[in-house]
């Protein structure tokens, strides 16, 4: 009688310090040849190695905090629009909150885009990739402070 084929196992991943797949404790049905999906992958790293996962927990750390400061950017303008009616002309209140919100709107975006070009270079061993994000968050919030700076002078006159 001939034997059932077995099903095809999975190649081994080694992580960086040496250790094998059975080595790593990641939780039931990880064994080889399970059929569990390990998460979404970065579009552009199909065929790249699978990195360190420090390195991508790392990245994930991140793009949660460019999330973070993406939704400190949304709650701000909402604060402008809705606490501080008094402060200045409703048409300039209502021209900073929506530069904040978009701004927050614009960061979440950006931050996913690069969560996903970091991941791909990790991969593939590539050169890190650069944003200008971040220059343009900077420049971006140094000028709305300086204009509510400007305000609350101006208001306490």
């Amino acid at each position: 009688m001939p034997q059932p084929e077995e099903p095809p196992v999975r190649p081994p991943h080694r992580p960086a310090d040496g250790r094998s797949a059975d080595d790593l404790d990641d939780g039931p049905g990880d064994g080889p040849g399970d059929d569990l999906d390990d998460g979404p992958t970065p579009t552009g790293a199909a065929g790249g190695q699978e990195p360190d996962y420090r390195f991508t927990l790392a990245n994930e750390r991140t793009f949660l905090a460019w999330i973070r400061t993406a939704l400190g950017l949304l709650a701000g303008g909402i604060a402008v629009d809705q606490l501080t009616p008094d402060v200045a002309p409703a048409p300039l209140r209502i021209a900073l909150a929506v530069i904040c919100a978009l701004g927050g709107a614009a960061l979440g975006a950006a931050a996913y885009r690069r969560w996903v070009k970091v991941e791909a270079a990790i991969r593939t061993g590539s050169p890190l990739p650069r944003t200008p994000t971040l220059l343009v968050l900077s420049v971006g919030v140094t000028l709305v402070a300086a204009v509510f700076c400007g305000l609350i002078i101006g208001y306490a006159d």
